[in-house]
């Protein structure tokens, strides 16, 4: 149902791309729009198309006057409800919705949310090739790339699958899911977050609009999700990476078991393209909302098998004097780095480092001591990195992150792998993590044989 903004002022908040996209969907509604973001119209591309729209920009600063007399904030994930501008709208009784909450008031079609510390991005991506494979007309995206407001205009869907991170859930209302994916819960994004908790608390929004009639898909082998999702509505189905269940998605170290409603069906691992335990639960994630709803089996596992991975994550860059490189740029927090570290055989050459987020780096601590022959640590968070495992293996500090992959091609010996993992964020230095794992792709790739 096409909702009507007619004549109502719309401050939209954060001039990325879901900005953006913000912007030009309340115009199509005959909204005012401003668009407000801290930073200058020199650091923002793309503002031309919405001036031609008649967008109002607040720029340099959010004014609180332009947030107070709105009708209705909406919000971009970069910025957080406790920004002084976004707490006076809130406290002068102004609606504060996220995008998501927005474009699901407008998407008909069921939708599978995936959340969760690590894996989000493959899983969503992989659902939503086995949905395509099934022949649905499939809208892929939310964190992950396409926001979700760019899905309501126009185009019929027969399903939606989205990456969601807690900060689109702190904004939400009524978004209510069908499929709801917790995968994991480790620290991360304590950088905006007090405490653990409140960061849990904030990706377990995405079940409180559900019902009985919906299903959970959650992970057996994380102590932290059971927990939290003890009591929750949904219909509760698990996998295990560890074991097979009695209903629901088990590995028993050779082949992926679905078992439900009195029938059992096995997928050989060995027939996969993605490698890693993690991998195998991201798989099996993945398969469950479309075989619930009807997906033939063999299908999904067609899909899963020809699917080859996303880019930047545990993608091999080349193999150079017997040794493979790695680009993982998209391991963005511990947890990340310990899966990825989980795959390969010491010795490991890991290049790590960037902004730091406020986390624990002391359970990486054993994979360091157990496969790390030689640290190589980048950007603001290097420091810190050191203090918490730079004793435990040799470790050096590079000024740049080209400088780190000519560090870690003298330190390698042939038969050892070099992995880029940084466990934080881009943001100290670069755009985003993919500008990062381009520019760690090419310094690989220019090194001479």
């Amino acid at each position: 149902m096409q909702l009507d903004y007619r004549g109502k002022n719309v401050v939209v908040t954060g001039a990325g791309r879901t900005g953006l996209a913000l912007c030009a969907y309340f115009c199509r509604r005959g909204a005012a729009v401003t668009l407000s973001d801290s930073r200058s119209a020199e650091k923002i591309g793309g503002l031309e198309v919405l001036e031609g729209l008649g967008v109002a920009f607040d720029l340099g600063h959010h004014s609180e006057g332009v947030f107070t007399a709105a009708d209705l904030v909406a919000i971009s994930p970069g910025v957080p409800l406790t920004a002084p501008a976004i707490a006076a709208a809130i406290r002068n009784g102004v609606p504060v919705l996220g995008e998501i909450e927005i474009a699901f008031a407008e998407f008909e079609a069921p939708l599978a949310a995936i959340t969760g510390t690590n894996g989000k991005s493959t899983t969503t991506t992989l659902m939503g090739d086995i949905f395509q494979a099934w022949g649905k007309t499939t809208f892929v995206g939310g964190n992950l790339g396409t926001p979700l407001i760019e899905a309501v205009d126009g185009r019929r869907w027969d399903w939606g699958v989205a990456e969601l991170s807690s900060f689109q859930l702190e904004a939400i209302a009524d978004f209510h899911p069908r499929y709801a994916l917790l995968l994991n819960l480790t620290e991360d994004h304590l950088d905006r977050y007090p405490d653990m908790a409140s960061y849990v608390a904030a990706k377990m929004r995405m079940f409180e609009n559900m019902t009985s009639d919906d299903v959970a898909v959650l992970n057996a082998e994380d102590e932290l999700v059971m927990r939290v999702t003890a009591d929750i509505r949904p219909r509760r189905v698990l996998f295990s990476s560890a074991r097979i269940l009695d209903q629901g998605m088990g590995y028993d170290g050779v082949d992926i078991v679905w078992c439900w409603q009195g029938a059992e069906r096995r997928f050989p691992v060995r027939e996969l393209r993605l490698k890693g335990l993690h991998n195998v639960e991201n798989v099996m994630a993945a398969m469950i909302p479309p075989l619930l709803d009807g997906c033939p089996p063999e299908i999904a596992w067609q899909a899963a098998c020809a699917f080859r991975g996303l880019p930047h994550r545990m993608v091999e860059v080349r193999v150079l004097g017997g040794v493979p490189w790695y680009n993982d740029s998209k391991g963005t927090n511990v947890g990340s780095v310990l899966k990825s570290l989980t795959g390969l055989a010491a010795p490991v050459t890991l290049i790590a480092g960037g902004k730091d987020k406020g986390g624990d780096y002391a359970p990486l601590a054993d994979a360091v001591r157990e496969k790390v022959a030689h640290l190589v640590l980048i950007g603001q968070a290097a420091g810190r990195m050191e203090e918490a495992f730079g004793s435990l293996t040799h470790t050096v500090r590079a000024g740049s992150l080209t400088e780190a992959v000519q560090f870690a091609r003298k330190l390698t010996p042939a038969g050892g792998s070099v992995l880029f993992s940084p466990g934080c964020s881009s943001f100290d230095m670069f755009k985003n993590y993919e500008e990062r794992g381009d520019l760690f792709a090419r310094a690989v790739l220019e090194l001479s044989d």
